[in-house]
């Protein structure tokens, strides 16, 4: 499923549910929020690491390689953190 069609289902399911309070919804939006940006965070990272092992197979040091498994780990955590956040909202 797209991103698009993700928000757009989404919109259509939390519209139709009268019992959800706003604060539930502002709950999830933020989740969604973090989750979108861990994305990105771990695409950019991806790329990164890829740079850096097609350096390593070249015989090269990559710049910068503690940096992106930094970021990579930032980003776990992150997703850590959101998906015990989803589990326990309390």
């Amino acid at each position: 499923m797209s991103v698009a069609g993700f928000l757009a289902h989404s919109g259509l399911a939390a519209a139709r549910d009268q019992q959800r309070t706003a604060a539930a919804i502002a709950t999830e939006q933020d989740v969604l929020t973090a989750l979108f940006a861990l994305r990105r965070q771990l695409g950019h990272a991806n790329n990164n690491l890829n740079q850096a092992t097609r350096a390593l197979h070249l015989g090269l040091a990559p710049e910068d390689l503690d940096a992106t498994i930094a970021a990579v780990h930032r980003a776990a955590d992150g997703v850590r953190q959101v998906t015990a956040r989803m589990t326990n909202p309390d």
